[in-house]
């Protein structure tokens, strides 16, 4: 292990699509303290999310397995006459989670959240010493978070630990302090919306019913706003490491800068999340620092942040024993992080997004993505190398290529005893103001 026992801060940017991130070839300056922090470690280039929504995006974070195992796949599970909340340990009894395996080997372990999809009524409280969840979600980011984890921080009185850090700064549900100041609104904009979350959300529902009509002024001013949050965050998140290391919290520290998912910015003339697994909610920061693995570098194969728990535990050196063996199906990224391995992974993802769609997604590590979607049987296909947006969809003109990528997604999910039939089509809520 290149660092036994270093403490771990996991840092979740909700939202955050990676082709707004600077580092991975944004032009505007948008995250200067990712950028940095960053640059002292590794940075993956294509790293690819389980799954494009926040609640089973870090479930499988937190458990190193996919959803469709866990099973944590939606708020609530429907029952005939009523909605019960989805509960982990109900759900999939037996799993270990990363903060109880940390717990079990020595760490005082933290998690600072902003609620919502993250809430520890879902099972993400398990192992964990203290878990806040009780700020309003989605409208609060890391300006509510970050102040509680450094006061639990500084109690600790020297002991190692474990952080989750997380905040809803760049969702489209949240609003800045104080207003937007259209720090990236050039030239100005005189048209219809304001950004509100109100506006986001009339607009989010649209979206899963048909596509929506915006001229480029309206797309390029609520992409301005997007990254206008992204900018916020990235500063506060600057305060927050300037604190750690006021405390000398920083040194002998592993720091994991991740998102749990993108989000849709009109990319395919909709906007939010969760409901496809296109680039724009699939391609995601993920970053690396660690003390004994050499900095400055990029990793630009492709692998999937399935691999964050993994990959923690082999950096600190906790054995995985055999029952985690068998949990855990990411991949550690250390062996890449070392130069021992140069190739990437393929990387299966999946949604049923409050049960409006169910679909599984291949990224192959050549550049191929294969969407099935399960209540209609289509398929589609892209490839990214030629057509990066994903505007074309190949699966009538290259049927070979199609079944080829489609047999070999069935046959990860049969190998992992996952079921692909008898899906259900209907309204599970994610915000409190639907399926009414």
């Amino acid at each position: 292990a290149p660092c036994p026992g270093c403490n771990v801060v996991l840092v979740s940017f909700d939202a955050l699509q990676a082709a707004h991130v600077h580092s991975l070839g944004y032009p505007l300056l948008t995250t200067p303290t990712i950028d940095r922090l960053a640059s002292q470690g590794v940075l993956f280039k294509q790293a690819i999310s389980p799954a494009p929504w926040t609640l089973p995006a870090h479930m499988s974070w937190f458990t190193g397995t996919y959803p469709s195992l866990h099973k944590v796949v939606n708020k609530f599970v429907v029952m005939p006459d009523k909605l019960v909340l989805s509960n982990l340990q109900q759900l999939a009894p037996g799993i270990q989670t990363l903060p109880e395996v940390m717990k079990e080997h020595g760490y005082e372990t933290g998690g600072f959240t902003s609620g919502g999809g993250v809430s520890g009524g879902f099972g993400f409280k398990k192992g964990f010493d203290v878990y806040s969840d009780d700020v309003p979600a989605f409208t609060t980011g890391l300006e509510a978070t970050s102040p509680k984890a450094l006061k639990w921080l500084s109690g600790l009185g020297g002991k190692r630990f474990f952080l989750f850090l997380h905040g809803y700064g760049i969702h489209g549900q949240h609003l800045p302090p104080g207003g937007y100041d259209k720090r990236f609104v050039d030239p100005p904009y005189e048209g219809p919306y304001d950004g509100t979350p109100s506006q986001q959300r009339v607009l989010r529902e649209l979206g899963l019913k048909q596509s929506i009509d915006l001229d480029k002024d309206d797309v390029r001013f609520w992409r301005a706003l997007y990254d206008e949050k992204i900018s916020r965050t990235d500063a506060l998140f600057a305060g927050f490491l300037s604190s750690l290391q006021a405390m000398k919290l920083d040194q002998r520290t592993i720091f994991i800068l991740a998102s749990d998912h993108g989000t849709e910015e009109y990319e395919h003339k909709k906007f939010d999340h969760g409901y496809n697994l296109y680039d724009e909610m699939e391609h995601v920061l993920l970053a690396v620092v660690a003390p004994g693995i050499k900095g400055g570098r990029e990793i630009h194969v492709q692998v999937g942040t399935l691999g964050i728990m993994p990959t923690i535990l082999a950096l600190v050196g906790i054995p995985q024993n055999a029952q985690l063996k068998e949990q855990i199906k990411g991949k550690s990224l250390l062996p890449l992080m070392t130069g021992q391995e140069t190739t990437g992974e393929d990387v299966f993802m999946e949604t049923d997004y409050r049960l409006f769609t169910h679909k599984r997604g291949l990224r192959t590590r050549d550049g191929w993505k294969l969407i099935r979607t399960l209540e209609t049987g289509t398929l589609e296909l892209y490839n990214l190398n030629q057509d990066p947006k994903e505007t074309t969809n190949l699966a009538a003109s290259n049927p070979g290529k199609a079944k080829e990528l489609d047999d070999k997604l069935l046959a990860q999910y049969r190998k992992i005893g996952a079921v692909l039939d008898h899906w259900q089509v209907g309204c599970s809520p994610v915000y409190p103001d639907q399926c009414h």
